[in-house]
C-alpha cells in the first residue's frame, strides 16, 4: 500500500485547514494512493475523512507514520513562518528533516512561505535546499527567491472543493467571516453590517474557527450567525450567498471555489497575496467602510479567469508532487 503522509495544521477545529485536508484526501485517493494525515485529533480526522491518521505530537507515532509512507507532503497552509512562534517553524521543519533522514520523497506542498525573521529565513533555506517546493501565491515565490530557493506556483487545495449540487444562490445575502484575533477590523465590519442591513441585505456572520471567532461573529450585529468546523457546510453557505467579506483566508478561498464574489481584509500577507492573484478587492485591517459597502452592493467580481488558472495549478500540483 503506497501511503502519502501529510503534515499540516489538522485537527485543531480550523475550518480553512480542514478544507485543505478534505481536498488533499480526495485528490490523493483519486490517484490510487493512501493518505495519512498527521493530526491533533487523529481518531476524529480518520473518521471524518475516511483516511489514515496519526498523532502529530507523539514522537514514536510520528516516526512510524513517516517511515510507513512513500511521500511526505508538507502542507498546505501557512506552515513555514515564525510570526506565530518559532516553535511552529521548528515543528514543521523537524517533520521535513525526519522524512529526509528516512529517505522519503518530500514536497513542500501549496504553502504560503513567510513571514520569516532573518533567523527563520536561514533555517528554512537550509531545511528546504534541494526539495521540490510548490507554493500557492506569487508573494511566496518572491520570498523563496530572497532565500535562494526555487519554487513553483500551485494553488490552495481547497479551491478544488465543490458545493453541494443544485444549491440556490441568493444575491441579496452577504457573508462576513471575521477573525477573533483581528480586533481592529471589528468596528468597521460592524458598521458595514449595519449599513448593508439598512440596504436590505441579509447578513450572515460566519465563524470558521468557532473557539476563536464565535465572539467576534456575534458582535457584528448580523441577521444570522453560522459557526462550523465543517468545510462542506461553510462552502455551501458561501455558495448560497451573493457576496463574501473575509478576514479569514479560507473565507475568500472558498468563495473563489464556489464562484461567489468576495473582498478580503488582509490581516496577513497571505490574504493580500491571494486577493491580488485573484484580481479581487483587498483592504487593510481597518477597512474603508464606504468602499467596502460599495463593493458589496455592486458585487464587484474578481478575475474569474485567474481563479480558473489557480484551480488548474492546484489540480496539476498533485501530479507534480506525487509523481
Amino acid at each position: 500500500m503506497s501511503r502519502v503522509a501529510v503534515s499540516g495544521y489538522y485537527g485543531f477545529g480550523n475550518t480553512g485547514d480542514e478544507a485543505i485536508a478534505l481536498s488533499i484526501v480526495r485528490e490523493v485517493k483519486t490517484r490510487g494512493l493512501t493518505p495519512l494525515l498527521l493530526s491533533n485529533t487523529p481518531h476524529d480526522t480518520a473518521q471524518t475523512y475516511g483516511c489514515e491518521a496519526a498523532p502529530r505530537m507523539n514522537p514514536a507515532a510520528l516516526l512510524l507514520a513517516v517511515a510507513r509512507s512513500r511521500v511526505l507532503l508538507s502542507g498546505g497552509g501557512g506552515l513555514l513562518q515564525d510570526r506565530t512562534s518559532a516553535r511552529t517553524l521548528t515543528y514543521y521543519l523537524g517533520v521535513i528533516r525526519l522524512a529526509r533522514l528516512l529517505g522519503k520523497r518530500v514536497v513542500i506542498f501549496n504553502q504560503s512561505v513567510g513571514p520569516l525573521s532573518p533567523q527563520g529565513g536561514r533555517r528554512v533555506a537550509a531545511a528546504l535546499a534541494g526539495l521540490r517546493i510548490i507554493v500557492r501565491d506569487e508573494g511566496s515565490l518572491n520570498t523563496l527567491e530572497q532565500l535562494g530557493l526555487r519554487g513553483e506556483l500551485g494553488g490552495d487545495p481547497a479551491l478544488l472543493l465543490r458545493p453541494t449540487p443544485e444549491l440556490s444562490r441568493v444575491g441579496q445575502d452577504v457573508i462576513i467571516a471575521p477573525r477573533g484575533d483581528v480586533t481592529e477590523a471589528l468596528p468597521a465590519l460592524q458598521e458595514v453590517t449595519r449599513r448593508l442591513r439598512l440596504e436590505g441585505r441579509h447578513v450572515t456572520a460566519l465563524s470558521l474557527m468557532p473557539a476563536h471567532d464565535d465572539e467576534a461573529a456575534h458582535t457584528l450585529g448580523a441577521n444570522h450567525v453560522i459557526s462550523t468546523r465543517d468545510p462542506q457546510a461553510a462552502l455551501d453557505a458561501i455558495a448560497r450567498s451573493g457576496y463574501v467579506i473575509g478576514v479569514r483566508l479560507h473565507a475568500v478561498i472558498l468563495a473563489a471555489a464556489a464562484g461567489t464574489p468576495f473582498s478580503g481584509v488582509a490581516y496577513d500577507p497571505k490574504v493580500r497575496g491571494f486577493c491580488a492573484d485573484a484580481g479581487a478587492p483587498v483592504h487593510s485591517t481597518t477597512p474603508e467602510v464606504d468602499r467596502l459597502v460599495d463593493e458589496t452592493l455592486r458585487r464587484v467580481t474578481p478575475d474569474w479567469n485567474a481563479i480558473e488558472d489557480m484551480k488548474l495549478r492546484a489540480s496539476n500540483s498533485f501530479s507534480r508532487a506525487l509523481g
